[in-house]
């Protein structure tokens, strides 16, 4: 299924859509749909980080969900490889499965707390590869010596390690298949600021090392900053703003996006009432041009050009 150096990109989404279905009244009918992602698009190039930011609610981890098989699709197709996986990516077996894999923002309730970590690291090389006993604990050990964490912890359990070195855990299993992409839902959001930044300098060892992808998915544009080189804003699930890392934080032009921008800390307390003053006035033009930036309904308008590397979505 590789095509490497044909132009074809690893992995297309095309129009997604995913819907909940809202149940109501004696019989339980549908009565409603929460539009979690609605008529999303983007590409993703080998080798590439792509960062995914939105709020809480704004549909960012259900497309991480949905391109995994974690989330059923309503509409819109998924290409990898230039090959429609749509119908088939939920196959444990496939070959999409081994290629895209995820690390989770709860590592420790994606980590069995009554299995080891050789078990949980060896579990998808179990799956896919089925190695000798030998050979798997040799490859799991060199997998965490990738992610910092010595040999001697092959036998710990969970509950054994910190926030971080469970991360780290999750993050050695993710790459045991080699994958070509990475779906990285909130993997530092929960972590210290020193630890976040170990954690993300572990990810990108890791790329450069394996040649990944990721899917870099945060409400943390600070974050996304260090790690991404093209960014897809998303609110109330459908992007409101995409373009390269000059784009988005010197010329954004939603609304939206500048008020996530405008709220990026800055750890410089001379700097705490100018900046409290730039929110204030963002957040005022938010209330006051909102008319303008979605429909009546509330929806977001579709994305258009301003630029080649640059979209809106403008009315």
């Amino acid at each position: 299924m590789t095509k490497e150096g044909s132009g074809v990109p690893l992995l297309e989404v095309s129009d997604l859509k995913v819907h909940f279905p809202v149940k109501g009244g004696i019989l339980g009918r549908t009565v409603d749909h929460v539009k979690a992602v609605d008529g999303v698009s983007f590409t993703i190039e080998p080798g590439q980080t792509i960062g995914l930011i939105g709020e809480s609610g704004s549909g960012k981890s259900t497309v991480g969900k949905a391109i995994v098989g974690l989330a059923k699709i309503t509409g819109g197709r998924i290409l990898y490889d230039g090959e429609d996986i749509t119908r088939y990516m939920g196959r444990n077996r496939s070959p999409y499965r081994k290629a895209v894999q995820m690390i989770f923002q709860d590592v420790y309730s994606s980590l069995d707390p009554k299995r080891r970590v050789l078990d949980l690291v060896a579990e998808p090389l179990r799956n896919f590869e089925k190695p000798t006993r030998a050979e798997e604990r040799k490859r799991v050990d060199k997998l965490l010596e990738i992610v910092g964490l010595g040999p001697e912890n092959a036998l710990k359990y969970p509950h054994e390690f910190s926030g971080g070195q469970r991360q780290r855990i999750g993050i050695a299993r993710a790459v045991a298949l080699r994958p070509r992409l990475i779906i990285a839902d909130e993997p530092v959001s929960a972590l210290d600021l020193s630890v976040q930044a170990q954690v993300l300098n572990y990810l990108k060892l890791i790329q450069q090392e394996f040649g990944l992808a990721y899917l870099f998915i945060s409400h943390d544009l600070g974050v996304v900053k260090f790690m991404c080189e093209h960014l897809l804003i998303m609110h109330r699930g459908r992007f409101v703003e995409s373009g390269s890392r000059a784009d988005i934080y010197s010329d954004s032009r939603h609304i939206y996006t500048r008020q996530l921008i405008a709220a990026i800390p800055d750890p410089d307390p001379l700097l705490r009432e100018k900046n409290m003053g730039i929110r204030a006035k963002v957040n005022r033009e938010y209330e006051e041009l909102e008319s303008r930036h979605y429909d009546t309904g509330g929806r977001v308008f579709d994305m258009k050009a301003v630029s080649d590397t640059h979209s809106v979505a403008l009315p």
